[in-house]
């Protein structure tokens, strides 16, 4: 059974009012006795009840997003997807991004939890482990999104990013590139991608070496970072595969600064598909995340756990597409 207010002012040994005070921040009081009145709340795990729906038991209508930065096109996208689809459901959504930060993640899951959402949505990797768990413990619905934790044990969507890292590579390799780069990020979806970078390369006979991995965060300044580190090292490859395409871009920015062409003297290939990959010169080739049917089904997965208060391990794996544009070079034709 959950704690409630009751149990927190006896354990503090306060009035019910007293404990109110603190949840809602008004009143004067010691800061002794307000301590003591939250050490109470942590050590019973008592999450208040901001939401007056909540009080009666009914449920929100509200789900929560957690993405690593909103601003990344892929997710803002993605996003976007999520709160059409649940709109038509008849939920809201708030939308918190972590940066990628155990400490962020925390605080917006335990805002969350406050606000009582009905249901979460966890949209790529997701350090506070500890948390979900909690969260899956007390049986609030979890719907894994860009990932799959088998650890976890709740449903996820997510693309075969092993296929688009063996596609995109693949692809580069049979249009005659031999020193192909790949530019990843700290994430599982990328290590993904590498494993499919290294099985292309096993399986045309073409070897790799680990100085071609670099790995980073998803921005424009440090693909362009990455691409100024090859040149200053000698070791510019005639193509790079970068694993989202925030990095593609600051990677064709930093070409533009060296005086290299694209596609002629580098080819570059980007991952997701956003709508920034139309907006380069030349258009970015890139790999292609189905969103819009992503962004519907995760929700749809939530509404089922919540309606059902049934909690599944489905996994849902959808195919990447690669779309060539014009920043990749076949080298096989002559020019």
């Amino acid at each position: 059974m959950k704690p409630t207010i009751y149990d927190v002012a006896k354990e503090a040994g306060v009035s019910i009012a007293t404990v109110s005070k603190v949840i809602n921040h008004t009143g004067n009081m010691r800061p002794a006795t307000r301590l003591k009145v939250k050490q109470a709340m942590e050590r019973l795990n008592y999450r208040p009840n901001l939401m007056a729906t909540a009080l009666t038991g009914k449920a929100t209508k509200t789900i929560g997003l957690l993405v690593p930065d909103i601003s990344n096109p892929f997710f803002s996208e993605m996003a976007r997807t999520i709160e059409d689809r649940a709109h038509e459901a008849g939920l809201s959504v708030i939308i918190c991004s972590t940066d990628e930060n155990e400490q962020k993640e925390k605080k917006y899951l335990e805002l969350l939890q406050q606000k009582r959402v009905d249901g979460f949505i966890i949209a790529s990797s997701f350090h506070d482990r500890e948390g979900l768990k909690r969260l899956k413990e007390q049986g609030t619905p979890i719907v894994m999104l860009t990932q799959d934790d088998g650890g976890l044990g709740v449903p996820s969507i997510s693309v075969d990013d092993y296929k688009g890292g063996f596609e995109a590579t693949s692809y580069l390799i049979t249009s005659g590139h031999e020193r192909i780069a790949i530019i990843a990020e700290h994430a599982s979806s990328s290590r993904l991608r590498i494993y499919g970078y290294k099985e292309a390369h096993a399986s045309h006979g073409i070897p790799f070496v680990e100085e071609q991995i670099y790995k980073t965060t998803a921005s424009t300044e440090n693909g362009k970072f990455c691409l100024l580190t090859m040149h200053e090292k000698g070791l510019l490859p005639s193509a790079i595969f970068a694993c989202n395409d925030l990095i593609a871009i600051g990677v064709i920015h930093g070409a533009k600064e060296l005086g290299i062409r694209i596609p002629e003297d580098l080819s570059v290939i980007g991952f997701d598909n956003t709508i920034l990959a139309t907006t380069t010169v030349p258009a970015l080739t890139t790999v292609a995340q189905p969103v819009a049917d992503m962004g519907r089904k995760v929700v749809d997965l939530l509404l089922e756990a919540i309606e059902t208060k049934a909690l599944t391990n489905e996994k849902v794996l959808y195919t990447p597409e690669l779309i060539i544009r014009g920043t990749t070079k076949n080298e096989t034709i002559a020019t």
